[in-house]
């Protein structure tokens, strides 16, 4: 046991320090990798201890997120560069509660925690899940587009549950993902990477990083290309990317950082097919394919940070996100041109080491704005690749998200730890057509909707230390999805839908716990919502003529499921050679209550099991092989439960050496062995009639991938 000596509290240990339990609604303000003054013990302890383990700055979140009391999980990217990692499917596998299917192993992902955004059209957005970088939000009132979505430059990702973002002021039903960028500190020296693989599969990299010689002051620059010809046929895509990272310590007292990103990309996604397609040719893409251009996306983040003093800590941080997206620019007669610029906001004040009530506190008021500067989307009539006249002009402009929190944790015991928090959301739409040329629609939807809905969040938990080396968790909340703008109105029909926000009142329980062999955690959560934001295609895609979609509020929901993750340790000899197996469980289990048309039945687009595991075989040579295995149970893709997307089980091995100096690596990373045809993810639909139709999204088939890495 270790122990706090300012408080004489005890403190568990399992290879790294465990700091002293706190929930998230008060234990967790990360920015950009540091800890703050939020943490359960004042920070010059903190940094005393961690110091003492030389631990790196994953492993540091790692124990901080030992203090959130509900599932939250650290991803060190450095372990998923053992294979490919191009996409978010790559990067979020092996981690409980969290879907990620790359649709035929393009930038498009589907990405949903809990079912957030469950069936969301994902060829170019995200949707229900609050996306940052270094603690600063890429997520604004038009949702998160997925071309920073690479991965690109990220030392670390975490991953946040549900309402265990509550730190991040993110209310979202599926809570938040933090990329937490590499510096000078982190990444020091030259770096080139080059890799290659199936359907033309190519990756370049160059990165170099460095700290000043009076060791105020780091960078980290990195570029990064990458080409694939595409699984299915036609579907070739291709990005770069630059990244500038600049920090300085002025003082003890006051430090900031400058992050810039840059990425340019063009993507022509393969259509959805029918399952006997599927079986029979999964590369084949019929004339409905569709395709987006970025012509650079801009990502400016700031974050300044001044201690006050031993207890106390503000930072102020701002973003600017300028997202161009040039939509079916081929492939359809109706393409449009989508504007975005946000501008975030974001202040904390932490203090740490008070009293309340005769028990240690420690409370967070922070501030959080995000508003939509410049936005709108203009659609065209298109022939031959010109375009001929413009059909509607739609503008966003003026909308934005707002949210104003306190969090307090109150230790009431040296074992036990009440957490508490509310979250004041405030939420501006501003949609309205200025110019149309499509007719009349004869559903009762005017051309302009404005309003701003504020809503309360509440939440209560509380974390307990069981044994040394066990922890029980559980907490109550509320979650607010608000619908992003284009879910209202784009240029598909000459009406603005007013949309309501999604809200959700949530429970959850679990434990986590780790021993000399294993270390895992299982969560088991059910979320009560109203006015679920859920999606279907109205019409499907005739030629080059787009599906039009359907958005619409639902009829009372729940979400409920089991998060389920393990690590053990199965074998290890004298000379440091080592087995482990790392598995992670998910149960989704969603479904309307009563709905008048659907009564009971499933919700769809995601499947109710899956399961990943991975078997690994690591030398202290710096040779490691294993084999890994994805299964995902069937699924419906209509409202009306009358068609399933087929139970896929997918194998794969890498091998590869990571020489113990660290100085080079390489990988050979093999995937669908079997070569299964199968369905990465699926469209929506509200009926199907139980007949087949083409709303698959085919998985890559086998495949093989290399790459190379040299540090000098």
């Amino acid at each position: 046991m270790l122990h706090d000596a300012t408080r004489n509290k005890p403190m568990a240990a399992s290879g790294a320090v465990l700091l002293r339990s706190l929930s998230v609604g008060a234990a967790l303000c990360i920015s950009g990798g540091m800890a703050t003054a939020q943490e359960a013990t004042p920070q010059v302890e903190e940094t005393v201890v961690i110091k003492a383990k030389g631990l790196k700055d994953s492993e540091k979140a790692k124990e901080r997120l030992k203090n959130v009391a509900g599932t939250a999980s650290v991803v060190n990217n450095a372990e998923v560069e053992r294979g490919r990692a191009q996409n978010a499917e790559d990067v979020l596998a092996y981690q409980a509660g969290v879907f990620a299917a790359a649709t035929s192993g393009t930038g498009a992902n589907k990405i949903s925690i809990r079912g957030s955004g469950l069936n969301s059209f994902y060829q170019g957005y995200s949707l229900g899940i609050k996306y940052l970088f270094d603690g600063l939000p890429i997520t604004g009132p038009g949702g998160t587009q997925e071309d920073f979505l690479t991965l690109t430059g990220v030392d670390y990702t975490e991953i946040l549950n549900g309402a265990n973002a509550f730190a991040y002021s993110a209310l979202s039903l599926g809570g938040a993902i933090n990329f937490v960028t590499h510096t000078g500190r982190s990444a020091p020296g030259n770096t080139i990477s080059v890799e290659a693989g199936s359907f033309g599969y190519r990756k370049y990299q160059a990165s170099t990083g460095g700290v000043s010689a009076s060791g105020d002051t780091d960078y980290y620059l990195q570029y990064s290309h990458n080409e694939r010809d595409g699984f299915q046929r036609n579907t070739p895509n291709s990005g770069e990317e630059y990244i500038f990272n600049l920090g300085h310590k002025f003082n003890d007292r006051l430090e900031t950082r400058l992050v810039i990103r840059h990425r340019g990309e063009e993507l022509r996604n393969g259509s959805t097919l029918t399952l006997a397609q599927l079986e029979a040719d999964p590369r084949n893409s019929t004339s409905t394919a569709s395709a987006r251009r970025k012509k650079g996306t801009t990502l400016v983040t700031s974050k300044t940070t001044l201690t006050l003093d031993d207890k106390s800590k503000f930072e102020l941080g701002f973003a600017y996100n300028d997202y161009p997206l040039d939509n079916g620019w081929i492939y359809s007669d109706q393409p449009g041109i989508w504007r975005s610029k946000d501008f975030s906001t974001s202040l904390r004040y932490l203090r740490t080491g008070d009293t309340l009530f005769g028990k240690p506190s420690d409370t967070t008021v922070s501030f959080s704005d995000t508003r939509l500067l410049d936005g709108d989307v203009t659609g065209y009539n298109q022939v031959n690749g010109v375009y001929t006249s413009e059909r509607q002009y739609t503008k966003y402009s003026g909308s934005r998200d707002t949210v104003l929190s306190v969090s307090n944790a109150l230790h009431l015991s040296d074992l036990f730890t009440l957490s508490s928090g509310l979250s004041l959301v405030e939420i501006g739409r501003n949609v309205r057509i200025e110019r149309t040329t499509l007719p009349a629609s004869p559903l009762p939807f005017p051309r302009e909707v404005e309003y701003t809905d504020r809503s309360l969040a509440p939440r209560l938990g509380f974390l307990y230390q069981a044994a040394p080396d066990l922890q029980l968790f559980g907490n109550v909340s509320r979650s607010i999805d608000p619908p992003v703008t284009w879910q209202m109105a784009s240029t598909g029909v000459s009406y603005v839908r007013p949309l309501k926000p999604q809200k959700a009142n949530t429970a959850e329980i679990g434990l986590r716990g780790s021993s000399e062999n294993h270390d895992g955690s299982v969560t088991f959560y059910r979320s009560y919502v109203s006015d679920e934001l859920l999606s279907s295609i109205a019409s499907p895609a005739v030629g080059t003529t787009p599906a039009l979609i359907a958005n619409t509020n639902g009829s009372k929901t729940i979400h409920q499921g089991i998060e389920a993750a393990l690590t053990s340790k199965l074998w290890r000899n004298t000379s440091g050679d080592r087995l482990s197996y790392r598995q992670a469980y998910t149960l989704n289990d969603f479904y309307y209550r009563n709905d008048p048309r659907y009564g009971k039945n499933e919700l769809p687009s995601l499947p109710r099991h899956v399961y990943q595991g991975e078997l690994l075989l690591q030398q202290a040579g710096g040779f490691y092989s294993g084999v890994n295995v994805r299964a995902m149970s069937g699924y419906y893709v209509d409202y009306a439960n009358t068609l399933k997307a087929p139970t896929a089980v997918i194998w794969g091995a890498k091998f590869g050496y990571e020489e113990p100096g660290k100085k080079w690596k390489a990988y050979l990373d093999f995937r669908n062995i079997g070569d299964k045809h199968y369905a990465a993810a699926a469209n929506t639909v509200d009926n199907a009639r139980g007949l087949d139709s083409p709303n698959f999204y085919p998985g890559d088939g086998f495949s093989v991938y290399s790459g190379v890495t040299y540090r000098f």
